[in-house]
């Protein structure tokens, strides 16, 4: 009985040290995985901004100088992308880990049977992170257990300027209201492609090219040289991409 009761007082004080997710303020984005050969390829480092951004968090890239408030490395999440082995499929998942080096959250796998790399990756990454999302992120003001370490953020010598694509900044989102892909906010037209669509006005002129995730209110998406997402947001689509620093949401009208 004795030991039982030890056993209890145990499990419920290692609870009490656990760490969540929401003691965290943000978190720091790798330029380059493991699985990847140069910085951003893909554009993963990228999309993963993007999708930590619309998880909630405040994303950062590791080569930037972190805005006050954000300069203890221990309140801050590292997250990485690991590419798991697949036969005929591409499976990636997030790990979340703290200064120490201690996983604090794994995504379920996100998985993709497309056979080009950038479609692939891209869709894989984009499922794993809805396990992320379901954890509705908030930071809730309890500080991180600082295991030691009093390293504060800095930008490492050594350390390259930001690759194209991504920028050493935070982003801030801004959105672009009652406006559409048409100077004239008339609507564009959605016509069926190989794995998505193509979006053209009355011209017709194809003005965007959306292609499929595995979540059919997002679509990884180019307009021209832009990279970017088309996202269902209250029954309204915008187009979302980073320009410079700033991560930009243009109201797009399209009739599917």
């Amino acid at each position: 009985m004795k030991s039982k009761f030890l056993y209890l007082l145990l499990l419920v004080s290692s609870f009490g040290f656990s760490q969540s997710i929401n003691d965290y303020t943000g978190v720091i984005i790798p330029l380059k995985y493991d699985f990847l050969k140069s910085e951003n390829q893909y554009r993963l480092a990228t999309l993963t901004k993007v999708n930590l951004k619309k998880a909630g968090f405040e994303a950062f890239y590791a080569n930037e100088n972190f805005p006050g408030g954000y300069n203890d490395r221990c309140s801050l999440l590292n997250v990485d992308v690991i590419r798991d082995n697949g036969f005929l499929v591409t499976k990636l998942y997030v790990v979340f880990k703290d200064c120490s080096g201690k996983e604090i959250y794994k995504s379920e796998v996100g998985k993709s049977k497309e056979k080009e790399y950038d479609v692939a990756y891209a869709e894989a990454l984009n499922m794993a992170f809805e396990s992320v999302y379901a954890l509705h992120y908030k930071y809730d003001g309890t500080p991180a257990v600082n295991n030691g370490y009093t390293g504060m953020a800095a930008v490492p010598q050594g350390v390259q300027a930001a690759p194209a694509g991504v920028t050493a900044a935070a982003a801030v989102a801004v959105n672009v209201p009652n406006s559409s892909t048409e100077p004239d906010g008339s609507v564009l037209f959605a016509q069926p492609i190989k794995n998505g669509y193509q979006l053209v006005d009355s011209t017709p002129k194809v003005v965007l090219k959306a292609f499929k995730t595995t979540n059919p209110s997002i679509y990884m998406a180019s307009k021209g040289d832009i990279q970017g997402t088309l996202v269902l947001k209250d029954n309204q689509w915008y187009f979302e991409y980073y320009e410079k620093d700033t991560l930009m949401s243009e109201k797009i009208k399209v009739k599917f």
